[in-house]
């Protein structure tokens, strides 16, 4: 996944700002979609978190800011955005805590 980091990628978002998970029920307050033609771990394509938007999107291109690697989960998932170095580990961390909560995880930025 490091390959990903600084890359420039278009996200399809199948989940926007405000929508709710189909089955465990919280609300995505970021925009959070996938890469097409990328295959993770779980043989799905490479999900995205989009952050730095804050209106419901249905695609975006932006930046690989960062990886969020999971320790305990096969998905490990990318962190999108328009400028390169506009967040810190600590600043992504707050904004994927709503989904990541639920795993073990450690995140690289593009500046480490």
């Amino acid at each position: 996944m490091k390959e990903y980091l600084g890359k420039f990628v278009e996200v399809i978002v199948d989940r926007p700002l405000g929508s709710k998970h189909p089955s465990h029920g919280f609300f995505y307050p970021i925009n959070y979609g996938y890469i097409p033609g990328t295959i993770s771990g779980d043989g799905e394509e490479i999900d995205a978190y989009i952050v730095g938007e804050f209106e419901p999107l249905e695609k975006f291109s932006g930046f690989v800011v960062a990886i969020i690697k999971r320790e305990d989960d096969d998905e490990d998932k990318l962190v999108v955005c328009k400028d390169i170095n506009k967040y810190n580990k600590l600043q992504i961390q707050a904004l994927v805590e709503f989904q990541e909560r639920f795993f073990i995880f450690f995140i690289t930025i593009h500046d480490d």
